[in-house]
Order: structure tokens, then C-alpha cells, then sequence
């Protein structure tokens, strides 16, 4: 099936945004009884770290891709390039192994979560961004 490149990017935006909700959710829940101003820094400098040095940049790489693919229909599942969804499938991986095992105490999925989770999140709604402003931009020509 074949989509718009903008839909492309509506569909990256609601990927991460849903795997930043669900992340941010664990961290959040883990919370309770470790909820210190060391804890709450440390989520805040995961999140930096994400934000900062993988999200961050991999929205503004996937964003200029697709763009790049002008008015071109794409398979819909090209709102990631194959490395991004091995990437994914790790993350998640490693993640569900993690929590499952029981070898990351409550604290680390307290603060390592909550900062991952709002990293994602905020890459879902910049992904929402870049889709507005080319929404935008084809109303406009």
C-alpha cells in the first residue's frame, strides 16, 4: 500500500508518540517511593541525552528523507529506513528483557523510563510538526 510522503510522516508521529506514551507510562508507574529530587534529575538528564544525541537527530534525518521523496507515493512503512526499525525491535527488545528479567530494580525503570518515554514522546510530536508544516505548505501552493 502506497502513501503520501506527509502521511508518512503523520505515521512516524504516531508510532513514536505511542511508544513514548507507553514507555513514559512504565517509568511513571515505577515512580511511587522513589520519587526524590536526585531521581527527578537524573530522568531529566535521560532525557537531555536522548533528546539531544538520538531523537532529536533522528527526526530532523527521517523528516529530510521524506521530504525528499517529493510528491512520490511510498510504501507506507518507509516513514523508517530498515536500520531505524532494527534499531526499534532491539530497543524493545532489550526492554521487555530487561523489565521481565527483574534484574533493573523499580529506581532505574523509574528514572530511566521517564526520561526514554518523554524523549520518544517529544520525537512523536515533532514528527507531528514537520507533518503540520507540510500540510501547511501544500495548502499554500
Amino acid at each position: 500500500m502506497k502513501v503520501k510522503p506527509n502521511t508518512l510522516l503523520l505515521m512516524a508521529c504516531l508510532v513514536w508518540a505511542a511508544a513514548g506514551a507507553n514507555i513514559l507510562r512504565i517509568g511513571v508507574l515505577a515512580y511511587p517511593g522513589h520519587a526524590t529530587v536526585g531521581n527527578l534529575f537524573l530522568s531529566g538528564a535521560v532525557f537531555v541525552l536522548f533528546q539531544k544525541f538520538v531523537f532529536g537527530k533522528l527526526v530532523v534525518k527521517h523528516a529530510k528523507r521524506i521530504g525528499d521523496y517529493g510528491a512520490e507515493p511510498q510504501f507506507f512503512l518507509k516513514f523508517f529506513d530498515g536500520r531505524s526499525f532494527v534499531v526499534m525491535a532491539v530497543m524493545m527488545a532489550g526492554g521487555i528483557g530487561l523489565r521481565m528479567s527483574g534484574i533493573a530494580p523499580d529506581p532505574f525503570i523509574a528514572v530511566f523510563y521517564s526520561g526514554l518515554g518523554t524523549a520518544l514522546l517529544l520525537a512523536g510530536i515533532l514528527f507531528g510538526c514537520h507533518y503540520g508544516r507540510a500540510l501547511w505548505a501544500a495548502a499554500m501552493e
